[in-house]
């Protein structure tokens, strides 16, 4: 028994059985069992959701409807994936990560889409989806490894006949956001009814959305890497102080910064220069062409440049079949293949990570007053390090695309009087082919520099990059010598091969007491190859021979991963005891258990069981309550994987923790400024520079590595709660349902990387964690910095065994509908409510230390999988008002999040930044039907417009995959059967 919660429509639970399912005898499999059972009852806490409520949530992908509900948390979706990471869409159940918990199609795995084993759910064709159930629970024994914190399952359409046509438009308010959906569905029987086949074919497509199409975005990110060019001063070599005073003074300027010879200079486009921190004499636009004079600092906000909806193209097919062999032996067999772009972007390059480019003093470009100030370091002839933002190269981007191929062949039917069995075999592989465009290489951009011409001789005009003007002009045969489309191609593949016995032991007269016997073999397997200038050494080595990172700007390093593999061998057993029926206060009571041994190629073998019970004392009210041991082994990436070059959103100080080195930071203002200097200086901050340094941007690179020592995480989870149904009836509670869940769950030896923003905080002493403010702590070793500029090149962040999640909360379903004939002999007015109560959500960074309580807080700059989620509300609700009849149903959908803290207020308690204010959407939805062959809907997302709230913790002041950014929003749809 599950409750039901439509997103929009009212769809009823598991066991309110119509006439039709009545009249049949068959037993049915629900999800989180094994066995069959005739009344349909789970012990595990379902949601249902129908594929008509997906519809009517006027979304153009599966995860955008399922992430209303309250049990999950956003994991990737539109508004994730950028910077070249993937643009997959992943489930996260209860923030616990997208990798804790299992997606199934049919109750089989689907293919995993990267490293990590997270599986996209963009590949699942809408047509063939005819509804999800979820289980909000650790469900190992039942279906293994990754089902912590419970399962999806989407289930496919059954026995279709004819044709069916489907089609969606969606657009913003202000005319973009487009999005299409269209597909088709066509199913027959053949051979006398003996054999059935449906195929589904869909399209759908998603426009981007750029940053500078929403005012929120305007002065969000600010950045110190501008299109006009920086002088970087270097602390070992700087320009002698009167001299600058003196070109100043020239240009009027009387007051300059503190500690100014070591200022960042910016160039103007007449050829003079300016304080890039204070903008003196800055004579560039501000407000206009991506430029912003932000607390007397000249940014370039990066908010303007992202997209924060990513782009998406997608084609599908699918086609499943059975065949009566036998009265007893049925063959099926399943095909899915799935063309999935998915189109990211960052912005213009940046002069950036890890080794960067220099300019010799003898590049003609260079202006009079420039070449002045180099003339008076104490070595003049020096090359000087320069910042910049590539204003003349088209901004980079990444086409994600997907080729995802799945074959599924079986063989089920009886083996004798009340057993049965099922063996299927399936293998899938999916490619992910990443061509990152407009890649600007390091080693091509130094030729040009390194030029007597200003390189004018290997491309037509050179490139010239003081200035923004010049920069701009850079010609078309410059662009494409300094470019490249960088192309890098992931490969996994998956096997699987399952047997599964069911059958009747014996009676004890309340039923037959069933057993579910199972026996799988499963290997992964997953390469990377990555573009030869994302690798390290590449042709910049011959510039900078030391350089670690790669030969594109942006880009840290990235190392190829050969074929690597894992296996497992598995043994699953489950038991159903009916014990007493039709009895006094016991109409129905039952117990259950089950246990799966997993025998792990890398990781050895683990055991996880369950027991469960079920009471209902009455026919309307169900109690249930199970207790699970889980188990999750490391998944390929976190064994495998190389040291990985990655993005760490650290923040600008001191709004954000950003590098605790930056002088605007509150470790350099608070009281222990003076070791943490000391400590900064240590590291490799220059000492002549540490009194005015600053970090450049809001992110640093981050490095992560699989470990081979990993052993798998453990938790333990249970539930209890109750449902109730009211005896249908034409009263007022004649359809009236009601669940309540509690659940519990605790995973110990978690397996994570050590979170970037962590190793930062413990290293300074932010926590108390190295009050000694020694570079010898472990924490410190994992920072890397540039002993030039002092800049942080990267935090390394291995995977461990690290310490515990803890969470636990309710959640309630309600539905309730009313008679209103008043409207319609069949009209119906309704209230469908899904109500989630976050009670705790804990962290235990290292084994024995104390946790962190993320209970109500926002972690608005957190990866999709990460834990804690992006945000870990104390209330959810989702509710939806209206009315239904045969031919119409229009309504209104309420979307409910309570109040956040900023994640500040766990790192940094003393120095909190401002939370997440409640927030509410409101959605209209209607739909027609003209006669049984055609149906029309409509509907109006973000009825009120409501803007994006800010969020301190998130490097673009806001969550674009949790909140709204696109505004208020029309669908229009239409579905056609025949």
């Amino acid at each position: 028994m599950s409750c039901a919660i439509a997103l929009a429509t009212p769809a009823f639970g598991q066991d309110q059985a119509t006439d039709d399912d009545s009249a049949k005898a068959e037993d049915i499999v629900v999800t989180g069992s094994l066995i069959q059972r005739p009344n349909n009852t789970s012990v595990s806490p379902i949601i249902s959701v129908s594929d008509a409520a997906i519809k009517e949530a006027g979304t153009a992908t599966l995860q955008d409807a399922l992430n209303q509900v309250p049990s999950f948390t956003v994991g990737g979706n539109a508004a994730t994936g950028g910077q070249g990471t993937g643009g997959r869409a992943a489930i996260n159940l209860h923030g616990l990560g997208t990798n804790r918990n299992l997606v199934l199609l049919d109750g089989r795995r689907l293919p995993a889409s990267d490293i990590a084993g997270n599986v996209d759910i963009n590949i699942l064709p809408d047509a063939i989806v005819g509804g999800v159930d979820v289980i909000t629970g650790g469900a190992s024994a039942i279906y293994g490894s990754d089902a912590m914190s419970g399962v999806v399952n989407f289930k496919t359409v059954r026995d279709f006949q004819g044709v069916k046509i489907d089609l969606m438009n969606s657009i913003s308010e202000r005319g973009d956001g487009y999005k299409f959906n269209g597909s088709l569905a066509l199913g027959t029987k053949f051979a006398e009814g003996r054999g059935s086949v449906v195929a589904a074919f869909s399209y759908a497509k998603q426009d981007a959305i750029n940053g500078d199409a929403r005012s929120f975005f305007f002065d969000k990110t600010p950045s110190s890497f501008i299109g006009t060019g920086t002088f970087v001063p270097s602390a070992t070599n700087a320009p002698a102080a009167s001299v600058i005073q003196g070109i100043f003074n020239g240009y009027g300027v009387t007051t300059l910064p503190n500690n100014f010879q070591l200022s960042n200079l910016g160039f103007n486009n007449d050829g003079s220069l300016f304080f890039q921190n204070g903008a003196q004499n800055y004579k560039g636009p501000n407000g206009t062409a991506g430029y912003m004079v932000i607390g007397n600092n000249v940014r370039m906000p990066v908010g303007q440049q992202i997209q924060f909806m990513n782009a998406l193209e997608r084609k599908t097919a699918f086609v499943k079949a059975d065949y009566e062999l036998t009265p007893s032996l049925t063959a099926y067999g399943q095909f899915m293949f799935v063309d999935l772009t998915v189109n990211t972007e960052s912005g213009g390059s940046l002069t950036q990570f890890p080794a960067l480019t220099t300019i010799p003093v003898t590049n003609p470009f260079i202006p009079a007053d420039l070449r002045t100030i180099l003339a008076s370091r104490p070595t003049p002839a020096a090359a000087f390090n320069w910042n910049a933002r590539y204003v003349g190269v088209p901004d980079k981007n990444w086409d994600e695309n997907y080729q995802v191929q799945q074959y599924l062949a079986g063989l089920k039917g009886d083996i004798t009087d009340g057993w049965s069995f099922d063996l299927f075999a399936a293998y899938d592989q999916s490619v992910h082919n990443q061509t990152m465009n407009n890649a600007v290489l390091k080693s091509q951009v130094q030729r040009l520099l390194n030029a007597a011409d200003g390189g004018a001789s290997l491309c037509a005009g050179g490139f010239n990059p003081f200035g923004d003007a010049n920069a701009r002009k850079l010609s078309p045969a410059c662009v494409a010598f300094i470019t490249k489309s960088a192309i890098s191609r992931e490969r996994l593949g998956q096997t699987q091969v399952q047997a599964q016995v069911n059958g009747k032991l014996f009676d004890l007269g309340a039923g037959p007491v069933q057993l579910a016997l199972l026996a799988g073999y499963r290997k992964n397997s997953y390469e990377f190859t990555p573009d030869a200038d994302l690798v390290s050494p590449n042709a910049f080595n011959l510039v900078v021979a030391s350089n670690p990172g790669g030969n594109i700007e942006g880009v840290v390093n990235t190392l190829p991963v050969p074929k690597k593999s894992i296996s497992v061998k598995e043994f699953a057993a489950q038991i159903d005891i009916p014990l007493l029926s039709g009895k006094p206060f016991a109409e129905e009571f039952g117990v259950g258990g089950a246990i799966r041994y997993s025998d792990y190629s890398v990781t050895g073998s683990v055991t996880s069981y369950e027991a469960d019970a079920r009471w209902r004392p009455i026919d309307s009210l169900l109690i249930r309550g199970s207790y699970q041991r889980a188990v999750r082994a490391p998944n390929i990436g976190e064994l495998f994987s190389p040291p990985q070059g990655a993005q760490l959103v650290i923040g600008t100080p001191p709004g954000s923790l950003g590098d605790p080195c930056d002088s605007r930071s509150t470790a350099r203002t608070g009281a222990n400024a003076a070791q943490v200097s000391a400590l900064c200086v240590t590291q490799g901050v220059p000492s002549a520079a540490v009194g005015s340094y600053q970090f450049p941007t809001t992110a640093t690179g981050q490095l992560v590595s699989g470990n081979t020592g990993l052993t798998p995480e453990r938790a333990t989870t249970w539930n209890l709660g109750f449902v109730f149904n009211a005896p249908q009836s034409d009263g007022i509670l004649g359809d009236f349902s009601f669940s309540v869940d509690y659940y519990n769950i605790k995973i110990k030896s978690v397996i994570s990387t050590v979170p970037g923003l962590t190793v930062l905080t413990k290293c300074f002493n932010l926590d108390g964690s190295n009050p000694t403010y020694s570079n010898a702590n472990e924490y410190c070793g994992l920072i890397s910095r540039d002993t030039t500029t002092g800049q942080i090149l990267n935090v390394r962040t291995p995977f461990l065994n690290l310490g515990q999640l803890e969470t636990d909360g309710f959640e309630a379903q309600v539905h309730w509908g009313v008679p209103a004939r008043f409207l319609g002999e069949s009209g119906k007015l309704y209230v469908d409510s899904a109500i989630g109560l976050l009670n705790k959500y804990k962290v235990q960074l290292l084994p024995g230390a104390a946790f962190a309580n993320y209970t109500g807080v926002s972690v608005g700059g957190s990866n999709p999988g990460s834990v804690p989620p992006r945000a870990a509300p104390k209330w959810k609700a989702l509710t939806t008002f209206g009315y239904k009849s045969d031919t119409m149903g229009m309504g209104l959908r309420w979307r409910y999040q309570s109040a956040l803290k900023d994640v500040s207020s766990v790192l940094t308690p003393n120095n909190t930044q401002v939370g997440v204010p409640a927030y509410a959407l409101w959605d209209l939805f209607g739909s027609v039907k003209v006669g049984k062959q055609f149906e029309l809907r409509a509907g109006v997302n973000n009825l009120f417009d409501k803007g994006l709230p800010f969020v301190a913790s998130s490097q673009n002041g806001t969550d674009t995959a949790l909140y709204d950014a696109v505004g208020r929003s029309f669908y229009i749809g239409a579905k056609i059967a025949f």
